[in-house]
């Protein structure tokens, strides 16, 4: 199952790396968020303009299957920072000290080299209907509107690409506190137990209310 992490930082070269990469990955999920809430919209003016005026949205499904890849894959990175993704808490938090930082830097291994497999995969995918010569670029396009599909396409390698810049890092993160015998690593999600977990809301709430005080100050 997924856990909840905190990412330390500090003035190292791997940290400062760590965080203007952040920077990237939030951008690449706000877009994500604004996919879906732009289908939201969409999905809205369809259904009205179905019941008020027998007249849906024009290609409709077509938008949606360009959103797809911006829901599915922008946020990746984002949230492998923050230890998000599915993992084995219960093996890993049997784990202490160097035998974790092992663990974790396998795991994080094998999930770049599938990561590049993908991002080399689907750029192939993307050259295949990306054309210069033809119609707004794409040799392939939508069914109902006839968008163009290779931006979609595009947005695959991207995203990937952004990730295995993030396992890279945590690779470095891993194996620098493997070989060091760091307890509290940085740039590496470290997975906090119920009680720091409620720590951390209480520090971050508390944090919000300051500043609403101060503002209305």
């Amino acid at each position: 199952m997924a856990g909840n992490a905190a990412v330390l930082e500090d003035g190292s070269l791997i940290s400062r790396l760590d965080r203007k990469l952040l920077k990237l990955e939030q951008v690449f999920a706000l877009i994500s968020g604004l996919a879906v809430f732009s289908l939201m919209l969409m999905a809205v003016v369809s259904v009205a303009g179905r019941n008020t005026m027998n007249a849906p949205l024009p290609g409709y499904v077509d938008w949606i299957e360009q959103a797809m890849p911006l829901i599915a894959f922008m946020g990746i990175a984002y949230v492998q920072r923050d230890g998000g993704h599915i993992r084995m808490d219960i093996v890993i938090g049997a784990l202490r000290g160097r035998a974790l930082w092992l663990f974790e830097l396998i795991s994080v291994l094998l999930i770049l080299v599938l990561m590049l497999a993908l991002v080399w995969g689907s750029w192939s995918h993307f050259s295949r209907s990306f054309d210069f010569a033809a119609p707004l670029w794409s040799r392939d396009s939508s069914i109902d509107i006839g968008l163009p599909i290779w931006p979609a396409k595009l947005l695959a390698p991207v995203a990937f690409a952004v990730l295995c810049l993030r396992l890279l890092l945590q690779v470095w993160g891993y194996g620098r506190a493997m070989v060091l015998g760091l307890d509290t690593p940085v740039a590496v999600p470290l997975i906090q137990d119920a009680a720091e977990q409620a720590a951390a809301e209480a520090e971050q709430l508390s944090g919000h209310d300051n500043d609403a005080i101060g503002g209305q100050g």
